[in-house]
């Protein structure tokens, strides 16, 4: 945590929460039990992500009095949501698509990059006073991981019924991002 300044006891307790999310996250996506499908594997990686994105944005719910930014975070809940119903409808169905070992592989080792780069952006994101901006810093890398995995997920074989998912964490995220670029710019 790089610390510029004396934190509030407001931000401490922010970022106490947000802390516990980042880690109930990591442990969740990198201690999930893969199998021979990268359809299951990305859907049992993805509802742990999706899960603190909705539990961040309940948490900077809680604090934050800019309405442009409870709109994103309110918008990230609902989204993020049906998404993890919609995961959860066909992930059995998704289990059952094998892959080869080689492209299991290959998928695992991108995504076990893509995780290490957004936990490490998302915990080494700057702190400050001003817990609308630390959100952001810390919601954008976690949004554009999502975007990879997804983009990484569309290039192997994989069931057909997650095709749609994965476009819409694609086209959802990278309007989030957007928007969350731009709020960033206005707070600052």
């Amino acid at each position: 945590m790089n610390r510029q300044c004396r934190l509030s006891m407001v931000t401490k307790e922010y970022l106490e929460t947000f802390y516990c999310i980042l880690d109930e996250m990591i442990n969740g996506m990198t201690e999930a039990e893969l199998g021979d499908s990268i359809s299951y594997n990305f859907i049992v990686q993805m509802i742990p992500h999706h899960q603190a994105a909705i539990a961040m944005s309940e948490n900077i719910l809680k604090y934050t009095t800019n309405i442009a930014l409870q709109d994103i975070a309110l918008q990230i809940v609902e989204e993020q949501t049906k998404s993890i119903e919609n995961m959860r409808a066909i992930q059995c169905a998704c289990e059952q698509m094998c892959n080869s070992q080689r492209d299991l592989c290959l998928y695992q080792r991108r995504i076990g990059q893509i995780m290490q780069t957004m936990f490490s952006r998302m915990g080494n994101a700057r702190v400050s006073n001003e817990i609308d901006a630390d959100f952001i810093r810390e919601m954008i890398p976690h949004h554009e991981g999502a975007i990879a995995m997804a983009q990484t997920a569309l290039q192997y074989d994989i069931c057909p019924r997650l095709v749609p998912i994965l476009e819409a964490i694609i086209s959802s995220q990278k309007r989030g991002v957007v928007q969350m670029q731009n709020l960033l710019r206005c707070i600052r």
